[in-house]
This record gives C-alpha cells, structure tokens and sequence, in this order.
C-alpha cells in the first residue's frame, strides 16, 4: 500500500505537470497536495516498516519528538490545502466572471 501510494501520488504529480492545459489554480492544489500526501507517507512508514521486519519495536525519543513534528507540519498544511481548494472552488462557483481575475497566476 505504501508503494501505492507514492506511485499515485507521483502518477499525479506527472499527469499535472505534463499538460499545459492543466496550469490553472486547482490543478496547482491537487499537485501539492499530492506532494504533502507524499512526504506525509514518508514521515512515518518506512520506520513502521523497518519495525515490523526487525520485530524491535522501540524507538529513540528523539525519533519519535521527529515524527510526531512532521505528522502535525504535514496534517496543518494538508488542512490549508483543503481550505485553500475550497476558497478556489467557491470563488469559481459563485464568481465566475471574476474568477481569472481573483485567481491570476502572479497571485
């Protein structure tokens, strides 16, 4: 599942940076959220992994002071993410005429 996931993420990442048509601010979010998703994925299962395979399942405080920053970075940015895709979606929905000027690329 772990491999899933970052194959996914990177199919993603690929399928949005390879069209041009895709440059708009939605296609933007997904892309970084995709690359939260990633680094999200890497903060914390590949030790779970090596755990699992070692059948230790102890870790340093510091290891664990580490993760636990990475989880609570990467949980606030993908909620910004979100928060920020939601703003897109509504200002698209609700302001349609002004919408290429409220989401300009210089923005």
């Amino acid at each position: 599942m772990y491999l899933v996931t970052i194959l996914g993420n990177l199919l993603i990442i690929l399928a949005i940076n390879s069209d041009c048509n895709r440059h708009m601010p939605m296609y933007f979010f997904l892309c970084s959220l995709s690359v939260n998703d990633i680094c999200f994925s890497r903060s914390t299962v590949p030790n779970m992994l090596v755990n699992i395979l070692r059948q230790d399942q102890s870790i340093t405080y510091t290891g664990c002071l580490c993760q636990v920053c990475f989880f609570i970075v990467f949980v606030g940015l993908e909620n910004c993410l979100i928060a920020m895709m939601t703003y897109d979606r509504n200002e698209a929905i609700f302001h349609p005429l002004r919408y290429t000027v409220i989401m300009n690329p210089h923005l």
